[in-house]
């Protein structure tokens, strides 16, 4: 078993509702899924995009005017498992708001910045994080160079990614992802990652282009964006 096999071991809690002709089960993803919000709580890999992938496009298919919601907590994965999420979210008719819960990173940040604008959101809490992309090969010296070539033409492809979503310059962003960076939700609003930091469902109402009925509401936030200082 790989080492990041664990979570799928995990009991999957089911949701019993009472219809006309009965009682009927669906598991908690299922019943989340028919409210239209898909959830990504894992590290992604190609068996993780190919359930994402399906979900968004089935919701295409049921309406294809009304509003996905993506939730992520993922440490990131696989890059290209990842750009096939990111080039569906992009490639289907319906907006896809984007919502950071516990953390988004590597990958998960260039899905999280990579809804559709205006509809880009964090809880307080969650943390942020970009870098560029990491690789181990072996093989010949002619192999390793192919896989090298590759692996910097991922690196510029996902800097022009988070370049484009973010309206940070290239040239900047290629700076900030040379190395780890975290960012707390004030500063990946400011960056461009996130449009709004929110904590409850309350006055939705006010939120520009805000999200479905029923989804989180905006952190009431100082004027310069700063969140409170973590109290031990």
């Amino acid at each position: 078993m790989r080492k990041d096999d664990g979570y799928r071991n995990y009991l999957v809690p089911m949701v019993v509702e009472q219809t006309s002709r009965g009682e009927r089960a669906f598991d908690i993803y299922s019943r989340l899924l028919k409210e239209r919000i898909v959830f990504l709580g894992t590290p992604v890999d190609d068996q993780v995009a190919n359930l994402i992938v399906a979900q968004l496009l089935h919701l295409e298919s049921e309406d294809p005017e009304k509003d996905i919601s993506l939730y992520i907590n993922s440490p990131g994965g696989m890059v290209y498992a990842g750009m096939a999420i990111y080039d569906t979210m992009q490639y289907i008719k319906p907006d896809v708001s984007t919502m950071c819960v516990g953390m988004a990173m590597s990958m998960g940040a260039i899905l999280l910045c990579g809804g559709a604008k205006g509809k880009r959101y964090a809880l307080p809490n969650a943390k942020v994080m970009i870098h560029q992309g990491s690789a181990g090969f072996q093989g010949t010296p002619a192999d390793i160079e192919i896989h090298a070539k590759e692996v910097l033409s991922l690196r510029r492809r996902m800097a022009e990614i988070i370049a484009h979503h973010t309206g940070q310059p290239y040239e900047q962003v290629e700076k900030d992802i040379d190395r780890d960076r975290f960012m707390d939700p004030g500063d990946a609003k400011a960056y461009g990652i996130i449009d709004d930091v929110i904590a409850s469902r309350t006055a939705i109402e006010s939120l520009p282009g805000s999200l479905p009925e029923g989804e989180p509401a905006r952190l009431a936030e100082a004027e310069d964006g700063a969140l409170p200082e973590p109290q031990a």
